[in-house]
């Protein structure tokens, strides 16, 4: 037997029999209430997804690139600092120290062997990070730990770097 010489299950049987009881006028209606109901799904589930993406796509792309274009630079500043040659314990752990003072009273530096803490209460972000950029680039230090809390009046906290040139006087 073929699809159409089949008998409809009782359910569809019953379903034709109303749809071919109904008025032209009201098939009509309800097949335009099926197709305005098969487009808002298309829109619903294809379309706005992806017109949406194709929406979005731009500035996250731009955002994307930009973000890729600092990795490098920092990959560049990361490969000079490293290319730069050592710098004594001696000279780091006083390049470490000159800078401390520069913070005032809100900082105050403790070198023991290769390591150094930074204790500061206070310190504005923009202090923090001339400081820790000077501590990489002068003494070639590198944090090895940070334990900071932010307030309304800067950053509170310890950080403890590594000196590169061995240890410290």
């Amino acid at each position: 037997m073929d699809a159409q010489s089949r008998p409809l299950p009782p359910q569809l049987q019953a379903l034709q029999q109303q749809w071919q009881g109904l008025q032209p006028r009201e098939r009509a209606a309800l097949q335009l209430a099926a197709v305005a109901l098969a487009v808002l799904l298309v829109w619903l589930v294809a379309l706005r997804p992806a017109l949406r993406s194709l929406k979005d796509t731009p500035p996250r792309l731009a955002q994307a690139e930009e973000q890729l274009q600092q990795m490098r630079r920092l990959a560049q500043d990361s490969k000079a600092l490293k290319d730069l040659p050592p710098v004594p314990a001696a000279q780091a752990a006083a390049a470490l120290k000159a800078s401390t003072e520069r913070l005032g009273s809100a900082a105050q530096l403790q070198v023991s062997g290769d390591r150094a803490t930074l204790q500061m209460r206070n310190i504005s972000p923009e202090q923090l990070q001339a400081w820790l950029a000077e501590a990489r680039s002068a003494a070639r230090a590198r944090t090895i730990e940070a334990q900071m809390q932010r307030s309304p009046t800067g950053y509170n906290g310890v950080i403890v770097l590594t000196l590169d040139g061995g240890a410290a006087p």
